[in-house]
């Protein structure tokens, strides 16, 4: 389906919630500043979007609680995604953790915010609704009205390829066939330490363990009007014994060049 020579081979996931009182100068320093110069002109890195979670949308999240991405699960208000080029994790992050350094050493940094969960991940696998999709490589750049960012892990003694396995054959398909789940892509965590050695602060909830799938799916419709699907679809992985879903998030994109949403995370 892509025989392209671009292939997204790792990925930047950085959940943060701005300070109450300080989400308009967080939303305007991380769109016009951050994005850019901390990512987008970085080498290697070729794609990147920003996702928001109102408060609405925060309420939809499960299981309730603590969770393995995000503590509570309530944490964590804006979402960008970043692909990197096959091959290319290392020439990328080692000047991402230069950079990060010089830009906050140059005032560049914005100390009203807090990281819920922000990694490294690699190993993508892919799955899709249509027979000629959007490729994943595609999907950042591409008009979706929403993304599901689901964390699901193997049950004690099982092999992650079965749930794989299960999860291309029954899981996946019930959950997009005739719906608006266009597409998913499942990352595996870079170990803690191993490109984000450098960060000048706390980035939240750790990686995960190396079986841990989190998984993007990318909709064609606004989350909340399928989100009875992702309840299924964890109803459907816990019931198969082979896998549990320890988080399950919906954000729609941000409108770039506004500040829409800045007053509807709380």
């Amino acid at each position: 389906m892509n025989d392209y020579p671009i292939h997204a081979g790792s990925a930047l996931f950085t959940l943060v919630d701005p300070s109450p009182g300080h989400e308009v100068a967080y939303n305007r320093w991380y769109e016009r500043d951050h994005f850019y110069a901390g990512c987008m002109v970085g080498p290697w890195l070729f794609a990147g979007r920003r996702w928001v979670a109102t408060r609405a949308l925060k309420d939809l999240r499960f299981p309730d609680g603590d969770t393995p991405v995000a503590s509570p699960v309530t944490k964590g208000s804006y979402l960008a995604t970043y692909w990197v080029l096959e091959d290319k994790h290392k020439d990328h992050f080692d000047w991402a953790g230069n950079q990060v350094v010089d830009l906050y050493m140059n005032n560049r940094g914005f100390a009203e915010r807090a990281h819920a969960h922000t990694v490294l991940l690699e190993r993508p696998w892919s799955f899709y609704r249509d027979a000629d999709p959007v490729p994943i490589e595609l999907a950042l750049d591409h008009n979706y009205q929403g993304l599901a960012v689901v964390a699901v892990d193997p049950a004690e003694g099982v092999d992650e390829s079965d749930l794989t396995q299960f999860l291309h054959n029954d899981a996946l398909p019930a959950l997009m066939d005739n719906s608006p789940v266009a597409s998913v892509v499942a990352w595996h965590y870079v170990a803690m330490g191993e490109g984000t050695a450098q960060a000048p602060m706390d980035l939240g909830m750790p990686p995960g363990p190396p079986d841990r799938q989190l998984q993007m799916f990318f909709l064609d419709d606004a989350p909340d009007h399928c989100w009875d699907r992702f309840h299924a679809y964890a109803e459907t992985v816990a019931a198969s014994g082979l896998g549990t879903v320890g988080f399950a998030a919906p954000f729609i994109p941000t409108i770039v060049g506004t500040d829409t949403y800045t007053d509807q995370l709380w």
